[in-house]
């Protein structure tokens, strides 16, 4: 008899479990169904870098960046930073000068170059075998490596793995239906003592079509929860007149400190 009521307890934990995780799904099919089907391809990104269409480029190192630095190196020093989509990102040299190394993809040949240009970083240019077509530019005084292809055809057999990620535009950029490989991307690239910073953006997405898109903090979780622990570090309200220009009434920026569960 009392085995009897151990099982059945079991199995209605196990089925109260299943239902959660459902609802769970079809709650975050919802909240992403306005944008679902949005896609981007990769020489949309390139045209809108010749057009100086960029207003996504911030000419300061990011504030989220600063107010949580400390967080990600955990007291470490020369830490190798991995940025996805990095375009002409600040915040590299910026990292760069403070000992760090940085390795950056991007599909932008225009943006790598504007990067070195305009920081005056010397560079150098060489194919990369492992990624057809593929490039890879490297700063000759600072440990900067950035290639050129497409961030699927990334892989750690290129570059190893990293004990940090800045992703302050790649999750919201990529298009909805990818995010399950991107994920399965970075967490590959992801050494065990990695601590990854994520930027993510909340706002009614029926108002806006993105990029960039809307991710909520239930997918985050369902993106990275299995093998990672997720603390959200940072809420704040990052509405301004370009967004409204938008059509958006709020816009709140998330930032997530996404590291490896302990095995």
């Amino acid at each position: 008899m009392l085995h009897s009521r151990a099982l059945f307890k079991l199995l209605w934990l196990l089925l109260c479990r299943t239902a959660a995780v459902s609802w769970a799904e079809a709650n975050i099919s919802s909240m992403l169904a306005p944008q679902e089907n949005r896609v981007m391809v990769l020489g949309e990104w390139e045209e809108r870098w010749q057009q100086g269409r960029i207003g996504f480029h911030q000419p300061e190192v990011h504030r989220m960046l600063e107010n949580n630095l400390d967080k990600v190196l955990a007291g470490r020093t020369g830490v190798r930073f991995f940025f996805p989509l990095c375009g002409k990102a600040v915040d590299m040299k910026w990292l760069a000068d403070m000992g760090h190394s940085v390795v950056g993809v991007e599909i932008s040949e225009k943006a790598i170059k504007e990067f070195f240009e305009e920081n005056n970083v010397t560079y150098s240019e060489e194919p990369v075998p492992a990624i057809s077509g593929a490039k890879v530019y490297k700063g000759t005084e600072r440990n900067i490596s950035l290639y050129q292809c497409d961030l699927f055809n990334f892989s750690s057999s290129v570059e190893g793995q990293f004990g940090a990620i800045w992703d302050r535009g790649s999750l919201v950029a990529i298009n909805p239906r990818d995010r399950e490989k991107y994920a399965a991307l970075i967490t590959s690239l992801m050494a065990k003592d990695c601590r990854y910073l994520l930027d993510t953006l909340l706002y009614n997405p029926e108002l806006y079509p993105g990029p960039p898109f809307f991710v909520p903090d239930e997918q985050v979780q369902s993106l990275f929860g299995n093998s990672c622990d997720i603390e959200l570090l940072q809420s704040v309200d990052s509405l301004t007149d370009r967004h409204r220009g938008w059509g958006l009434d709020y816009l709140t920026e998330n930032v997530h400190l996404i590291t490896p569960k302990s095995t």
